[in-house]
Parts: structure tokens; C-alpha cells; sequence
């Protein structure tokens, strides 16, 4: 029986190792060893995190490595929502870990921009070959993927916000990952919630993004997942928030 030549081709093709393939996350090793050399626990104004060595990672040439691996990446390849968000949260952080790099040494990465253009607003980084700002990846792409988890995860360089994980989000690892990363957030009083007699007190980022927890049943619902709380416990997202730099 003839073999249909399409079939023919297709078998050459990968024989040849230029078939179809999978696609293929990013090499993350650079961005890998620049968080293991340069994020380490500290307290900074009472609040436990950790913190980045920004002098030592702008003089770090596989900084730029990593930053160059994410704009040089072809997004349209990666194929599940696993690994296009593990990507866009690494590149988020990135592209923050840079803004700060870029103008160190300063006390806030609003600094960076004015009133009338915030520093989420002014391009920070290029993804499939134009110009992005924090903003787009937050609010254009990763929270219209529908997982409140992210907000757990970004990191905009400040004390309050999630601690910046000192390993890079992988598609086989997301899920636990971001677990993780609302579990840790939750279990610190500094920034995440803070138990007050009846009340919680928790970050602001539950009150800005409130209609985002809707789909895990509410922001209740969420930090109740994550961090049990005493029965009849009212919730506030009300913990101050410092935009400090999480330096070190």
C-alpha cells in the first residue's frame, strides 16, 4: 500500500528533527541563578520578605541574560494557560526586578514615573517584539486568564506587596507553586493578614481586586481556603501598604 505523500513528508520531517514539536518553555537557568544569588530573607520596617540585592544584581550580566530570554521568546508558541501564565508572571517580575535596576539606587519604584504617568504605564520590557508596560501584563493579559492566584505572585518590587519566590514559575509546577504563594502571603502579619480580635485585617490587594476572587467564592471564601479563620471573623483589607523597595 502507497503511503499518502503527506504522510511521506511529515515522516522525513521528524526523522530530520524538524517536525512538529511541543512547545517548549523557556530555558529559565539564568533568571534561576540570579534569584538563588540575590533574594534572601530579611526584615525591613518590621515586615518579614524577601529582599533583593539590587547593586549586585545590576551588576550581574546573567540578569540581563534572563530579561533577554523573556523578550526574545516567541509567545504564540507556548500552548496551555499553565505555561503562558507561569511565563507572563516571569516576565512581570522581571520586567520590575529591571525598572528598579535601571534606575537604581531609589526608595520607591513609583518614583520611576509621575501623576500623570505611573510607572505601571511607561514601557518596561518587549514581549513578541513590542513594547509592554507592567500594566499590560497584569491587567491585560494575566488577570484575564481568570486565576486570582497571580496577585500573589507578581511582584512590584515594594515591601507590601507577595514576596518574590526565589525560584522561577514553571508550567509543571504552577499550580503548587501559586498555592504556595497565597499559603506564605496569608501566614504574614506584616503584609498578607493580620488576626485583630473578630477581625482580619488584610492586604489592600484583596480590596482593589475583589471581583477578581469571585471565581474561588469571594475574597472570604479565598483566605478562608488558605488560612483558616475563627468562625464569625470579619474581613478588611486595610493593612497599611508600603511602596517601599524591597531592597536590601
Amino acid at each position: 500500500m502507497k503511503m499518502p505523500r503527506g504522510l511521506l513528508l511529515l515522516g522525513l520531517l521528524c526523522a530530520l528533527g524538524t517536525g512538529p514539536a511541543s512547545a517548549v518553555e523557556p530555558d529559565w537557568t539564568p533568571y534561576a541563578a540570579v534569584l538563588a544569588a540575590h533574594v534572601a530573607p530579611a526584615h525591613r520596617q518590621g515586615v518579614k520578605l524577601n529582599a533583593v540585592d539590587y547593586a549586585a544584581l545590576k551588576a550581574d550580566a546573567r540578569f540581563a541574560a534572563a530579561v533577554a530570554t523573556v523578550e526574545a521568546w516567541p509567545f504564540e508558541q507556548l500552548e496551555s494557560d499553565a505555561e503562558r501564565v507561569a511565563f507572563l508572571v516571569n516576565a512581570y517580575n522581571l520586567f520590575a526586578l529591571k525598572m528598579v535596576v535601571d534606575h537604581w539606587p531609589l526608595a520607591s519604584i513609583k518614583d520611576i514615573g509621575s501623576l500623570l504617568k505611573p510607572v505601571w504605564k511607561r514601557p518596561a520590557g518587549t514581549l513578541d517584539r513590542k513594547p509592554v508596560t507592567l500594566d499590560d501584563i497584569e491587567h491585560r493579559r494575566l488577570r484575564r486568564m481568570g486565576d486570582p492566584r497571580i496577585h500573589m505572585a507578581i511582584v512590584c518590587a515594594s515591601i507590601s506587596c507577595p514576596d518574590l519566590r526565589p525560584e522561577p514559575y514553571t508550567a509543571a509546577t504552577l499550580d503548587a507553586q501559586l498555592d504556595d504563594q497565597a499559603t506564605q502571603f496569608l501566614a504574614n502579619p506584616g503584609k498578607g493578614l493580620r488576626q485583630e480580635g473578630d477581625t482580619a485585617h488584610v492586604s489592600k490587594i484583596f480590596g482593589w481586586f475583589e471581583d477578581d476572587f469571585d471565581v474561588r467564592g469571594g475574597v472570604a471564601a479565598f483566605i478562608g481556603h488558605y488560612h483558616p479563620l475563627p468562625a464569625a471573623t470579619g474581613i478588611d483589607a486595610d493593612l497599611p501598604y508600603d511602596w517601599s523597595v524591597n531592597g536590601r
